[in-house]
């Protein structure tokens, strides 16, 4: 019999992007957690029976109330927290509209270039997602 622990939490977000309303280059929406004082992108954990694609929308839209068009699957991202392994699956998905609220899981968001964006996340794991993006929109 195998325990819960043993299996990776599933996990699914986005690296959310617009076109900057002042030039149209590419800007990145990271979302700023007072429970860890990180900055990330947008993601969070799977719904029992959720399909993962679904789960990534959803938490765009309740982690930055933006709706967003879903493109590129990006690379899935591995690794423990709190002592177990979570994976979470990214996809590439483009603002189409919305507002942003603040609440206790996401107080700020910041819309930055993608070299402020890569220097503001708070972990490295996330900065190879923004390379992958920009791969993705062949902007590298």
């Amino acid at each position: 019999m195998t325990q819960d622990n043993e299996y990776p939490v599933q996990a699914a977000g986005c690296v959310l992007w617009r076109r900057s309303p002042a030039d149209g280059e590419p800007q990145i929406c990271l979302v700023h957690r007072p429970k860890y004082d990180d900055w990330s992108h947008p993601k969070g954990k799977l719904k029992r029976g959720e399909d993962a694609l679904n789960g990534a929308l959803r938490e765009v839209e309740e982690e930055t109330g933006h709706r967003a068009v879903p493109g590129a699957r990006l690379p899935t991202v591995r690794y423990l927290a709190n002592g177990r392994p979570k994976e979470v699956r990214y996809w590439a998905a483009e603002a189409v509209g919305g507002a942003f609220t603040p609440s206790d899981e996401v107080d700020r968001i910041l819309w930055l270039s993608p070299k402020a964006a890569r220097n503001r996340l708070t972990q490295p794991r996330d900065r190879t997602l923004v390379d992958a993006l920009l791969a993705g929109l062949h902007l590298t």
